[in-house]
């Protein structure tokens, strides 16, 4: 029985299952466990506020996934879960931060009983949600077994979206606009910023129309004046001054998925400096976004932006931007290709990326961005619809 909060069909979860199983077979692995939480989510429809704890999604080479974590969240993996019930298993409270036993112990049985307990089992080792003590305890539990690191395998899978996917991504742009329109009209001098972010935060949750808002992954980053020099401070009490620049690096967020967005809001008169460094800017995106066309790579994104900056006599280097799309605290992006001068990965259609060429200067930010659509034909699309621009507020 597929349950009522499932975000998508069956036959979309299969579609992602196959070419997960393919991944598999190509990295020689018998089974999976998957335990970040945009993975999980991918994989089964799974979504709660529970990855605090050990849970994670057993893949094996055929058949339906296994969801497993804390009894009190399988409970909720029957609620958001695509899977029959006997597939959603649950460990008792007496394993959660425990000095005496570890949930581990209890996964391992799983294997076992699923037969699952020897030959290759890949592990997500380069993940914030997979502990070196959890590995550890596995790879003693399960003597027979070689754990094998399968980092991102499925996180390879999402990069090219589906229709449905991208519809989703869609809706999350239209918060976007919202929550950025917020920003950029309440900004003013005088206002306490953690005022501004209450407002622009319950933009981000009332949502537009009936496409209700979710919790992003990132909370608002919105430093002024020197602040913004650095790239992910969040806020604080002090009030927004005159002759500051402060960039608003938001994203609305639909059923887990994000469309980030960055627009700098100067109040005052800003410098020929600034000015400038704005020109170089929006000229390099236009120049990025010209290039993003499916058959070229991400590199050459970096690359004409680059270019075009030290045609204005900026020197950039760096990462400027990564894939989007599902995702978790404490990051919406994919951690998989990147927009940079060393990575090659080919554009195809259907792959989305925050494009995110910001400039950091010594005395002032100024972060202008967008989520972009690699298409069938023709440049990238933005999905969001806010100007592109500096906005000065006297």
């Amino acid at each position: 029985m597929q349950p009522t909060k499932a975000p998508f069909s069956i036959p979309e979860y299969e579609r992602r299952l196959s070419k997960t199983r393919a991944a598999m077979d190509a990295a020689g692995l018998d089974a999976l466990f998957v335990t970040d939480p945009s993975n999980q989510a991918w994989l089964t429809g799974y979504d709660g506020w529970s990855f605090y704890v050990h849970q994670g999604v057993i893949v094996p080479k055929e058949g339906e996934p296994i969801w497993w974590g804390r009894h009190m969240d399988m409970l909720g993996g029957r609620r958001t879960c695509w899977m029959h019930h006997d597939n959603i298993i649950g460990y008792g409270d007496h394993y959660v931060q425990s000095t005496v036993c570890h949930p581990m112990e209890h996964l391992a049985e799983q294997l076992r009983a699923h037969g699952l307990d020897r030959g290759r089992i890949g592990v997500e080792m380069e993940n914030y949600y997979y502990s070196a003590k959890a590995h550890e305890v596995l790879r003693n539990e399960l003597p027979d077994a070689a754990l094998s690191d399968a980092t991102a395998l499925v996180n390879w899978q999402r990069l090219i979206k589906s229709r449905d996917e991208i519809a989703f991504i869609r809706k999350a742009a239209r918060i976007s606009e919202k929550v950025m329109q917020t920003a950029i009209e309440r900004a003013a001098p005088g206002v306490r910023k953690n005022d501004l972010v209450a407002d622009i935060l319950h933009a981000g949750i009332t949502g537009v129309g009936d496409d209700w808002g979710d919790y992003p992954a990132i909370l608002p980053l919105t430093p002024s004046g020197l602040d913004a020099t650095a790239a992910h401070l969040t806020w604080d009490g002090s009030p927004m001054r005159p002759n500051e620049a402060t960039f608003f690096e938001l994203s609305g967020c639909y059923r887990r998925y994000h469309a980030p967005l960055c627009r700098t809001v100067f109040l005052g008169t800003p410098s020929d400096d600034v000015l400038r460094a704005e020109e170089a800017q929006l000229e390099g995106i236009a120049a990025g976004l010209e290039v993003a066309r499916a058959g070229n790579r991400t590199c050459d994104i970096a690359n004409t932006f680059m270019q075009v900056l030290a045609n204005h006599g900026i020197e950039r280097s760096g990462r400027m931007g990564y894939p989007i799309g599902l995702s978790y605290p404490p990051d919406w992006g994919e951690r998989t290709a990147s927009i940079r001068s060393e990575d090659e990965t080919v554009l195809q259609p259907g792959m989305t990326f925050h494009f995110m060429p910001a400039l950091w200067m010594d005395d002032w930010g100024l972060e202008t961005t967008e989520t972009i659509l690699i298409t069938e034909d023709g440049p990238a699309e933005p999905v969001c619809n806010v100007e592109r621009k500096l906005f000065v507020k006297a």
